[in-house]
């Protein structure tokens, strides 16, 4: 016969007994006893719902993890489930732009050099691939909204040799208004790097964002403004989230934006 610790209930609150219920983290080995049946054994294996005892005769028999539906150390006890744990793993993970992630690592203290982009569009695209880097570098990324100012920036800024200054443009390509300018502006502690494309979107590769190629658009014609009416998208901003969630690390980016960057954040954070 079984002992009745509780009597027919063993829930019941009368007399106390219900506050001598205690919680017990199922491992296995652990000695349990079924409060209503009396079966013994050691735990053997569980799940979320249910627990595996084998007895001192090798019997094995499952129970569900009913709430103070077992003894252990003769005291009532209600058996909780094994926590599951992610898998363990000895990879480094890698971050976006291809770099090996530091875990844990804090942000840096801002550095006095900075990062200066055209547009909104490149500054979040620019953080979303490298902003792991950036963190950990103390580099921070602002935008222009167009560089036809980039001289007085420049000025204004004040680069020196512990307060560089780098400079992201679209369109660098020989000959045009953007080599120009950053001709003129360029110096020891100034670089000026870019890509070909008119736009930063035209830096993410088509096949990303789900189309064969980026649109042809009319010499003279807004170029984000044609994009959008070829591909039967109504608004700029709606396309550009559609591109932005595209994108998940450097390889869906072209190799002229990528380099470019790169080239930036190693001008920024090498030694004076």
């Amino acid at each position: 016969m079984t002992r009745d610790r509780y009597g027919d209930d063993v829930l019941a609150t009368g007399g106390g007994h219900r506050s001598r219920v205690r919680e017990v983290a199922l491992r296995p080995g652990l000695t349990v006893e079924v409060s209503t049946d009396g079966f013994v054994g050691q735990v053997t294996g569980a799940t979320a719902r249910t627990v595996t005892l084998r007895d001192r005769r090798g019997r094995e028999r499952t129970f569900e993890l009913h709430p103070g539906a077992f003894f252990v150390d003769d005291v009532p006890a209600t058996l909780m489930p094994p926590t599951p744990r992610p898998p363990a793993t000895d990879e480094p993970r890698i971050t976006p732009s291809g770099s090996f992630a530091l875990p844990g690592a804090p942000a840096r203290v801002a550095r006095g050099s900075r990062i200066f982009v055209e547009g909104k569009h490149d500054a979040e695209l620019v953080e979303k691939v490298w902003g792991d880097d950036l963190r950990v570098e103390g580099l921070v990324v602002e935008y222009l909204e167009g560089i036809d100012d980039l001289a007085d920036v420049v000025r204004r800024f004040g680069p020196s040799v512990d307060r560089r200054l780098g400079v992201l443009v679209d369109h660098l390509v020989p000959g045009t208004k953007e080599a120009r300018i950053a001709a003129a502006v360029s110096g020891p502690h100034v670089l000026v790097t870019g890509h070909p494309f008119v736009d930063v979107w035209a830096a993410v590769k088509p096949s990303v964002v789900g189309v064969a190629a980026w649109p042809e658009v009319p010499r003279g014609e807004d170029w984000k403004t044609g994009v959008c009416r070829e591909l039967g998208v109504e608004a700029p901003w709606q396309l550009w989230q559609r591109i932005l969630a595209s994108v998940s690390r450097y390889t869906d980016l072209e190799v002229g934006l990528v380099g470019a960057v790169e080239e930036l954040i190693d001008f920024c954070t090498e030694p004076g």
